[in-house]
Formats: C-alpha cells, structure tokens, sequence
C-alpha cells in the first residue's frame, strides 16, 4: 500500500459573481498562471482547460506545440471544477489516468459579487515520483495560495480591485 501524501490547499475570495470568477478562472488560465511553470519545450502562449468533461487540460507553446498537463474529471459550473495532474517526477505527462493526483476546484457565492474559491490537489502518491511532485509545488513556488494569488492580481486588472 502507498503512503498518503497530504493535499495542497489554496483560498482566496474575489469581487465577482460565482459564474463570472467560474468562468474567468477556467477561461483564463493562461493569463494567470505563471510562464515558468511548464513541462513542454517552447516557451509557453497559453493554458488551456476544455470546457466539458472529458476535455484537455494543456499548455500551448509559442512553436504552435501543445503538452498535456490532465484531463477535465467534472464540469459543474458554478460550483466544481474537478481534473487531474498527470505530469510525474519526471515533469513529463503520464498518459496513464492511474498515475494522476486530482485538482478539486470550489466557488462558493459569499454575495452577489463576491466568490471564495478553494482548490485542493490530493493524491500526489498516485504519480509516479509524487513526493517531488508535492515538495516542488509546496514549497518551491508556494503552491495553489500563490496560483490562486496570481489569478486575484487578474481579478483585480479586470475589475480595479478583485480581491476582497
């Protein structure tokens, strides 16, 4: 049996409605996460999750090339956003659905305009060198709390303030 590894969390609250900060945070990935954090060998344009169950989660790069990063698990907007990370210590993808940890997205409406968002990625012992995996994302760039910081600093360009 594999030991557990603990799940990543993050929190943050916007100043949008639960379907705008929905459809900003999956619409918009590539606008807010980071450019440093890519597998694929170009540099990346994009970060793209397909709306639906089923779809691709993957980065685009410059070159026109495109890397997959996991696939979309649940699709219920507002509420959940449920997908995978299927990229093991070795940061390449696995396309093996077995060795996957899970990203689960929550919106929870706190007012007409105004959204928490929590994320928690868990089974991190799923992947095939999961524990480099949890310590790169944990404590080599402050994990889903600076990727939910990055996506507020949108919220906040888009809106003139965005973060509650």
């Amino acid at each position: 049996m594999t030991t557990p590894i603990p799940a990543i969390e993050g929190k943050t609250t916007v100043n949008l409605s639960r379907d705008r900060a929905f459809a900003l945070f999956t619409g918009s990935f590539g606008a807010w996460w980071p450019r440093q954090y890519h597998i694929g060998a170009a540099e990346v344009a994009d970060v793209v999750l397909e709306p639906r169950e089923g779809g691709r989660w993957f980065e685009l790069g410059v070159d026109g090339s495109e890397c997959d990063w996991g696939r979309v698990l649940a699709w219920e907007p507002p509420e959940r956003l449920l997908f995978t990370w299927q990229i093991g210590g070795d940061w390449q993808f696995d396309p093996d659905p077995t060795h996957a940890s899970e990203i689960e997205v929550r919106f929870h409406a706190d007012g007409p305009e105004q959204t928490t968002i929590e994320v928690e990625q868990r089974h991190f012992e799923r992947l095939v060198g999961g524990e480099g995996v949890y310590g790169a994302i944990e404590h080599g760039g402050g994990g889903w709390v600076a990727l939910l910081a990055a996506f507020s600093q949108l919220v906040a360009s888009e809106t003139g303030g965005g973060r509650a």
